[in-house]
């Protein structure tokens, strides 16, 4: 952990000593939630401790500095994986108010708002997660396009949300929409098609009047994403497993369904 930490202030460092641009400062400011070899996102305990040790390492920064105001995110990032989701939502609610009274660009404001939803959902408070949820894709989709990465993560995100108040049909029409757009522009490997794959397969086969034809679309594709998790993420990410329990529960909904 250590490492990782000091890896990732000498690159801010060095970006900062040589005024580089936002581009090549922000890239190097992921180093402390992604992984420079694989370059997927840390998670669970570790993506915490980075957390906190980049949190540690610029809050004594003015409240304007580019760097604090990252830290806070990425530590109500990590705070999330670890489901400290209390600690989590004082984080996500002061980021908020920062970014508030800095008059940051909309840009900013909306991913602080889609890290706040994500934690009203953890804790249980849908109504509010789905509110924000709408406001945020509606927000993105104006911003940038129907094509844009940000825009399809807060579309499955939205899609989520919908599932979880259990407005299945809802959920399906979205994800039909918006999964073959991110299978053309993000590939079929990336982690936002195969999370939009598995929100689109459980809202097939979760609702209670799904029919046989639903469900087996739900097991085909979670049979068709899985290997794709496993290959490109490994057997323990939580997106891989996600999908794994997500396809025993449409196996065994389609076997109790199907005519014996």
């Amino acid at each position: 952990m250590s490492c990782l930490a000091e890896q990732a202030k000498i690159l801010v460092a060095e970006a900062e000593e040589n005024n580089l641009d936002h581009k090549v400062k922000d890239a190097r400011f992921a180093r402390w939630d992604t992984c420079s070899l694989c370059e997927q996102d840390y998670h669970g305990v570790v993506r915490c401790a980075l957390g906190w040790a980049c949190w540690k390492t610029y809050l004594g920064r003015p409240e304007t500095d580019w760097a604090r105001r990252l830290a806070l995110s990425v530590l109500g990032n990590g705070l999330s994986d670890a489901d400290r989701d209390e600690e989590a939502l004082s984080v996500r609610e002061a980021e908020l108010s920062s970014l508030q009274r800095l008059g940051a660009r909309e840009e900013n404001m909306l991913i602080a708002q889609g890290n706040l939803a994500n934690t009203y959902k953890a804790l249980g408070r849908l109504e509010e997660a789905i509110r924000m949820r709408r406001e945020v894709y509606s927000g993105w989709l104006k911003l940038k396009g129907e094509e844009d990465e940000d825009t399809l993560r807060e579309a499955n995100n939205y899609a989520d949300s919908l599932v979880n108040l259990e407005r299945f049909k809802e959920a399906r029409s979205l994800q039909r929409k918006t999964i073959p757009v991110a299978q053309r522009v993000l590939g079929e490997s990336n982690q936002i098609t195969l999370m939009m794959r598995k929100i689109y397969a459980i809202a097939l086969y979760a609702e209670t009047s799904a029919t046989l034809a639903n469900l087996r679309e739900a097991v085909t594709t979670l049979e068709d994403a899985e290997p794709t998790a496993r290959r490109v993420l490994g057997g323990t990410h939580p997106i891989t497993t996600g999908i794994e329990t997500a396809l025993r529960q449409a196996r065994a909904v389609l076997r109790a369904r199907e005519p014996k």
